[in-house]
């Protein structure tokens, strides 16, 4: 690997930084890990305080990670309704929605939020995982006319109850104007920016993607920082406890290339995320159709873990499930996800189980990092199912 006259300073790393790289680690980031080939903030030092800081006030994060992939050209429409099972005629410009990349045997390959810009004009916001050779080899295969790239954008997230009172400061009242999961353009001191009402954590909030983010990073975030200090702003990582009482998947955990919608309830349950009945015969149709008439084997669950806390998130990686008639005998599957929630004063978390595992109240096994713990499957979401928290409006909190 090349090194320049500073010994030690390292060219072209294969770990990036995020635009806001810089800025955000003044704040004293305690932990990273590696999201989209990117350093990502995990947290600043104590997990459960931003959870409470995120629920009572205003934060800040560095989610330069979600890297995007621009779609645009002709064929753009056309063609970004077929990468994804969600029917797009039913997205206006203007419009963000939470979709599925799905591959041809229907498997999850990424699980962005897209943003249609315009008529021919598409952002896909993603999860960790790579799309953009995927979508660039889809076009030229079937030989669309269409301009893919990832284009020089970031975004941060500012999230809570007080997160209208620091976009207004920043934007003026009229952002408070912004419908949930809709985006708007915007001009902050020169920066050309779009801001979303969108967010990893089912609380009131709002995403700003910059433009021309590899210049202009370090100056949103201090314009940023400088309008939310009247509001005590607060920067955190993300929020595992809460999006995991709010049923929000993480790709790599929950979901996979390896799961399909019907297994992680996207596809019986929310019919609108996977659309077989539309005209676009989007990548992995036919396997879903399968999928659906075939039924499925497992299923991702709600758990609610007894016992010690399994901390402010775990990934599963040590968690296994146990029939509970044979709680050290055959594993019928895993957690994906678990935390400790303050507020539900107990362990929550999905698993992925057989179908005959998956009615709520089935008792079940779960080994954690403290042994054996009982455990019962649960409905998701664990808070607000309706999601009544980030629709609210701005003006009234």
């Amino acid at each position: 690997m090349s090194v320049n006259s500073n010994p030690g300073v390292l060219l072209y790393p294969r770990i990036r930084k995020s635009p806001f790289f810089y800025a955000s680690r003044r704040h004293g980031v305690a932990m990273y890990s590696t999201y989209n080939h990117t350093y990502h903030p995990r947290h600043y030092g104590d997990p459960v305080a931003e959870y409470w800081a995120l629920l009572e006030g205003v934060t800040l994060w560095d989610v330069g990670v979600e890297r995007q992939v621009e779609i645009t050209g002709p064929d753009a429409f056309e063609f970004t309704n077929m990468l994804v099972p969600r029917d797009l005629n039913k997205c206006k410009v203007g419009q963000c929605k939470y979709v599925f990349v799905t591959g041809t045997d229907g498997g999850i390959l990424n699980d962005p939020v897209l943003l249609r810009l315009g008529e021919n004009h598409f952002w896909l916001s993603l999860a960790d995982s790579d799309v953009l050779m995927w979508a660039k080899a889809l076009a030229h295969g079937l030989g669309m006319d269409v301009d893919i790239r990832e284009p020089d954008v970031g975004p941060v997230q500012i999230q809570g109850p007080r997160s209208g009172a620091v976009m207004a400061d920043l934007f003026g009242e009229s952002i408070l104007d912004i419908p949930y999961y809709y985006a708007v353009e915007r001009e902050l001191a020169g920066m050309r920016v779009v801001v979303s009402r969108t967010g990893y954590t089912a609380e009131l909030g709002y995403e700003i993607y910059l433009h021309d983010a590899s210049r202009d990073g370090v100056r949103l975030w201090d314009a940023i920082w400088e309008a939310g200090e009247p509001h005590d702003l607060t920067v955190i990582g993300p929020c595992h406890i809460r999006r995991i009482e709010a049923g929000i998947l993480s790709w790599g955990c929950d979901i996979t290339a390896d799961t399909n919608p019907f297994e992680v309830g996207y596809g019986f349950e929310k019919t609108w995320m996977v659309d077989l009945d539309q005209e676009a015969d989007f990548i992995g149709k036919d396997a879903l159709r399968r999928i659906k008439q075939d039924g499925v084997s497992r299923k991702l669950v709600g758990v609610r873990i007894d016992g010690p806390s399994v901390g402010s998130f775990n990934d599963g990686a040590m968690i296994d499930v146990f029939e509970v008639h044979d709680p050290h005998g055959l594993r019928i599957g895993e957690v994906t996800s678990a935390a400790h929630s303050p507020r539900i004063d107990g362990n929550i978390g999905y698993a992925m189980v057989p179908i005959a595992y998956q009615e709520p109240g089935t008792e079940l096994v779960v080994h954690t990092q403290h042994g054996p713990q009982q455990a019962v499957v649960s409905e998701k979401p664990f808070l607000d199912p309706t999601k009544d928290i980030p629709k609210r409006l701005a003006r009234s909190v």
